[in-house]
């Protein structure tokens, strides 16, 4: 949602707001399906469908295959999480084209190329992915759903990430600002 004021400048919804509705959807996840949110499942499902797909002996005689296929009977593309994550892509897709601000561009500072951004990006994404895995889930599965329910672990959760983003921003910050 936005709104504009002034010729050429763009305010986006309140972030107050948006915090408020993130913790209603957070809690209407909960109360509807019994879980949080979470986009590391989303991931983890269409890797082992793909290996499935592609590499069906690897994935029967490989042990984590095994597990996942065993506690998700059926195609693991029907787990919620799926539906979630593209209900999130959808979602973002629609609001950028309603709001007009929907535009395929590498968004950078002037003081890098769209070339090292990309490259910035998808380093985070992978340290992001191998991270969600070692730690069981993914910043939306463990801090806000875990701080939507109250729970302690939650809480430490998303203390470590602001701590780990506030100490490691003034090494990096040179690729945004």
């Amino acid at each position: 949602m936005e709104t504009t004021k002034e010729p050429g400048r763009t305010r986006y919804m309140n972030p107050y707001l948006g915090g408020v509705l993130l913790g209603i959807v957070l809690l209407a996840a909960n109360f509807i399906s019994g879980r949080g949110l979470g986009a590391s499942g989303a991931i983890k499902s269409v890797v082992v469908a793909t290996t499935q797909s592609v590499a069906p002996g690897y994935a029967a005689k490989t042990k984590y295959f095994k597990e996942y296929h065993e506690e998700h009977s059926g195609s693991p593309m029907k787990n919620w999480l799926v539906f979630q994550m593209l209900g999130v892509l959808v979602g973002g897709f629609a609001s950028g084209a309603l709001a007009g601000r929907l535009k395929f561009r590498v968004e950078h500072s002037p003081k890098i190329t769209s070339r090292r951004r990309l490259v910035f990006a998808l380093l985070g994404g992978i340290f992001f992915g191998i991270g969600s895995q070692l730690g069981r889930g993914c910043t939306s599965g463990s801090a806000l759903s875990g701080m939507a329910v109250l729970s302690f672990g939650g809480i430490i959760t998303m203390m470590a990430l602001f701590g780990g983003a506030y100490a490691l921003a003034y090494f990096f910050r040179k690729n945004w600002i």
